[in-house]
């Protein structure tokens, strides 16, 4: 009886170590599973933005500009419907290894305990690919209207629209954003409305297109929007 009460103690022990890592290691992004192994690639990976007992399923980019990126929106084929109800936007839909919107209640979880940027990576159906990256990226709680907070914006070809309220909200179609969220005229970005890979479609409006790249008659083939964790040292830096 000793000897298996010892073996069993020198099992625990032995299971310990595991038992406490698994229990700690819940990253809460991308950039957390890159720091915990720099080697894993880009694709599907479960993050913990809410806390233990609500996993998250997101793509994380680990290959553009060094990686660590978690997507929170990717679209690149049409096979998702982004014409949805606004309870939708706010939970989240679609499938992370393919086309998706993480839910502003999700975004709102990833960049409340981090200070973040954000990129948009984006292609026209000739192959040209651009980009647009802010300094700084956040969104404020439900109760004060999932506000949208961006940093100063680095060219990367496509053109700055944040200076348009439409921008955001982020992407609800053109008409939920008017009805529902009071911002006007949206006619700068419009990155969750129609796929329309046939360009002669004439609705005006309600294609996903960004109008300082391509214009508002120009449907894009792929758009995602993606933020990574910067330190403090580095978001002072890139705001003076």
């Amino acid at each position: 009886l000793m000897l298996f009460e010892c073996c069993v103690f020198l099992l625990l022990s032995l299971l310990a170590p595991v038992a406490v890592l698994s229990q700690f290691y819940l990253p809460l992004d991308c950039d957390e599973l890159y720091q915990y192994d720099n080697t894993k690639p880009s694709g599907v990976y479960t993050i913990y933005p809410g806390g233990p007992t609500t996993p998250l399923h997101v793509y994380c980019d680990m290959n553009t500009e060094g990686g660590r990126w978690t997507v929170f929106q990717r679209r690149m084929d049409g096979t998702e419907n982004f014409f949805r109800p606004w309870e939708t936007y706010k939970s989240g839909f679609g499938n992370v290894a393919g086309e998706y919107w993480l839910g502003l209640d999700n975004i709102f979880l990833l960049t409340m305990r981090k200070k973040n940027e954000l990129r948009v990576d984006m292609e026209d159906f000739e192959g040209g690919k651009v980009s647009a990256k802010y300094t700084s990226f956040s969104i404020d709680p439900e109760n004060y209207g999932y506000t949208l907070r961006l940093g100063s914006y680095v060219d990367g070809g496509a053109g700055n629209t944040s200076s348009h309220n439409c921008f955001i909200l982020f992407g609800l179609p053109h008409y939920q954003a008017t009805i529902l969220l009071s911002v006007g005229a949206c006619t700068h970005a419009n990155p969750n409305s129609l796929y329309a890979p046939h360009q002669g479609t004439s609705l005006a409006n309600m294609k996903f297109f960004w109008q300082h790249w391509k214009g508002v008659d120009y449907s894009l083939k792929s758009i995602s929007f993606k933020i990574r964790a910067v330190s403090d040292a580095v978001a002072v830096q890139e705001q003076e």
